[in-house]
């Protein structure tokens, strides 16, 4: 089993989180303040003790006025492009089973568009769970986007009060701004290729 922690270092998301409000000269609670997220679970995120979800990252980066793709990039990097080949999204290259209040969310993540700087949408690969729906999996994140394309299994999407079953080859383009979350539905592993785009 890959190792959490390692998978966070090569990420750097805590480093640049505190390396950005420090910059910005606030503190742990005035981030809360801006991020409504608890002052002890930036505190662990910072350490590189909790994997952040990507709405908790959209809480922090909205709250710190980044855009999400500050934490997937690579400050050294002035490619115009990114091409991510398939043998490039390895297994053990995913971050892991994000986590909110301990609990931890049904999908693993794999960024396609690591270190490309200075873009607009954020391309991933998800891998979601199969497990039972629990209204504490509904999350939301105002003013973004969101893009999600079935590429094998089945999926129950749950927006709002609406559920709609997703099979391979389904799409759905949503505001993220109302709660929504997915879980895995059958026997088969459920992919899907996600993009956020951060409205400006």
């Amino acid at each position: 089993m890959t190792d959490i922690k390692a998978q966070i270092k090569e990420f750097r998301i805590g480093e640049k989180i505190r390396g950005l409000r420090q910059q910005k000269r606030l503190t742990l609670q005035e981030l809360s303040e801006l991020t409504t997220l608890s002052k002890p679970l930036l505190s662990q995120i910072e350490n590189q003790q909790v994997i952040p979800p990507l709405a908790t990252l959209l809480k922090i980066a909205k709250g710190l006025k980044v855009d999400i793709h500050f934490f997937f990039e690579d400050a050294g990097n002035r490619q115009k492009y990114m091409l991510t080949r398939r043998e490039d999204v390895r297994e053990d290259e995913k971050t892991l089973r994000p986590t909110v209040n301990d609990t931890a969310r049904p999908y693993t993540y794999h960024s396609l568009a690591q270190g490309l700087r200075h873009k607009h949408m954020e391309p991933f690969l998800v891998e979601f769970d199969n497990k039972e729906w629990d209204d504490s999996l509904f999350f939301k994140h105002e003013g973004d986007e969101e893009f999600i394309y079935v590429t094998s299994g089945e999926l129950d999407f749950h927006y709002k009060n609406d559920v709609f079953r997703m099979r391979t080859g389904d799409s759905i383009y949503y505001d993220s701004g109302e709660p929504h979350g997915w879980v895995a539905v059958g026997t088969a592993t459920a992919r899907a290729v996600a993009v956020l785009y951060t409205k400006e």
